[in-house]
């Protein structure tokens, strides 16, 4: 059992677990006094607890979506910077930001479910590769405003950073390979299938 304390292996747990709680659902049940897994999309996510509690109370859908995008952001963070000022290696930084992302999407506590993974993404990739992320979330908040749709903006945000990456980082520093951002687009945009299809029958709501 002694691999359990091990640096690394510490660190991979927190990432999954930290990443996984579901602060969507619980500041819309705590606040709101409403389900969102059982509520407009079902997704955890900000937008859909903006699109639920917006219903009874447009003002605290303000509050409680910024609050819900914040913390789904940082917690990826969080544990990737302790484990830099560990001085880990950027492969173990680059496996954490992965692992953050997989506990938001199959979050332990809500038995595998979860959310979509954009914010957290976008969190850790914020952090990994920040040149990249801020032209992602320009090119994506510009989306959203223009198209008042959250998926197709997070789709268009996602391949933003994608050809960004491969522009400024040819050869990714440290590990020399672009595997684990591949990794984190795919989870995201397998996430995203049910909005896909809603797209290409035009039945996609807007935000």
């Amino acid at each position: 059992m002694d691999f359990l304390f091990h640096q690394n292996i510490i660190l991979y747990l927190s990432a999954y677990l930290l990443s996984g709680i579901p602060f969507g659902y619980l500041l819309a049940k705590k606040f709101a006094g409403v389900d969102i897994k059982n509520e407009g999309s079902g997704n955890i996510g900000a937008t859909n607890v903006l699109r639920v509690v917006k219903e009874q109370d447009p003002t605290l859908a303000k509050k409680l979506g910024a609050a819900t995008l914040f913390l789904d952001a940082i917690k990826g963070v969080v544990v990737i910077l302790i484990a830099m000022m560990l001085n880990v290696p950027e492969s173990v930084l680059w496996t954490l930001a992965v692992l953050a992302v997989i506990g938001h999407c199959f979050s332990a506590f809500l038995f595998f479910e979860g959310g979509k993974g954009v914010a957290t993404g976008f969190g850790v990739l914020l952090v990994m590769m920040p040149i990249p992320a801020i032209i992602a979330i320009v090119i994506w908040l510009g989306a959203s405003k223009g198209l008042k749709i959250s998926s197709l903006s997070s789709l268009i945000g996602l391949a933003a950073f994608l050809i960004a990456s491969y522009i400024l980082y040819p050869e990714v520093p440290g590990i020399g390979s672009h595997a684990p951002i591949w990794i984190i687009a795919l989870i995201i945009t397998y996430k995203h299938i049910p909005n896909i299809i809603r797209l290409f029958n035009k039945e996609e709501g807007k935000v």
